[in-house]
C-alpha cells in the first residue's frame, strides 16, 4: 500500500482497504439513505480511482455494503434471540416471533438493508428470502439459539419446513406490511397470536 491517501493512516492490505470503505459506505447511508463514490472517497480520504479500484462501479459498491449488512444481520439476529429468550424465559414461539420481528424491522430501517427492497431489486430479493439456500442458512441459525429442538420432537425436516415457514412470514410482511404497518409491540402481539401456537 502506498502511504500518501487514507487520511494519513493507510491500510495494511486490500482487505482493510475494502472494510474501510465499506464501513465509510454504511456511515453515509445510515446518514442519508444514499451516497456516491465521491462522497465516500472524501470520507476515507482517498481518491475515487482507488475506490474504484475496490468496486469498479457505484452500484457494486452499495450492493457490498447491502451484503454485508445481511452478514452482520444474520449474526446479530442469534444473539438478539439468545438473550431474549434468557431474559424472557421465552420457548420456541417466543423465538419465532423475535425471528420474524427483528428481520423483518432491520430490513425497513437499516439503509443499507432497506436498498434491498428498493423498486427493481425488491421482486428479487422476496424470491430469494424462501429460496433452498436462504432455507439452509436459517436451519443452521436456529440451532444457535439455545432450544433443544430434538427434546421438542422437531426432526432436521421439521426444522427445515419451520424455517420456510418463518421466511415466508417475513416475505409476506415484506411484500404488504399492511396499513398501517404494524411495528414493535403490535407487530409482535399479532405474531404472538397467529405464529408463536404453531410451535407450542
Amino acid at each position: 500500500m502506498r502511504a500518501h491517501g487514507w487520511a494519513g493512516s493507510p491500510p495494511a492490505d486490500a482487505s482493510e482497504a475494502r472494510s474501510r470503505i465499506l464501513a465509510a459506505t454504511r456511515e453515509r447511508l445510515a446518514e442519508a439513505g444514499t451516497t456516491s463514490t465521491a462522497e465516500i472517497a472524501e470520507r476515507v480520504g482517498i481518491t475515487r480511482q482507488t475506490v474504484y479500484r475496490y468496486f469498479p462501479t457505484t452500484e457494486g459498491l452499495l450492493n457490498a455494503a447491502a451484503n454485508q449488512a445481511v452478514a452482520d444481520l444474520t449474526t446479530d439476529l442469534v444473539e438478539h434471540v439468545r438473550a431474549h429468550l434468557a431474559a424472557t424465559g421465552g420457548d420456541a414461539g417466543d423465538a419465532a416471533v423475535e425471528v420474524v420481528a427483528y428481520v423483518f424491522e432491520h430490513l425497513r430501517d437499516d439503509p443499507a438493508l432497506n436498498r434491498l427492497l428498493a423498486p427493481g431489486r425488491m421482486s428479487g430479493t422476496v424470491a430469494n428470502l424462501t429460496s433452498s439456500a436462504s432455507i439452509e442458512i436459517g436451519r443452521d441459525l436456529i440451532t444457535g439459539f439455545g432450544i433443544d429442538w430434538d427434546s421438542l420432537g422437531w426432526d432436521e425436516d421439521q426444522r427445515r419446513e419451520l424455517v420456510e415457514h418463518l421466511l415466508r412470514t417475513l416475505q409476506s410482511l415484506v411484500l404488504d406490511p399492511g396499513d398501517p404497518p404494524r411495528a414493535g409491540p403490535e407487530l409482535r402481539a399479532y405474531l404472538q397470536r397467529w405464529l408463536a401456537p404453531a410451535l407450542r
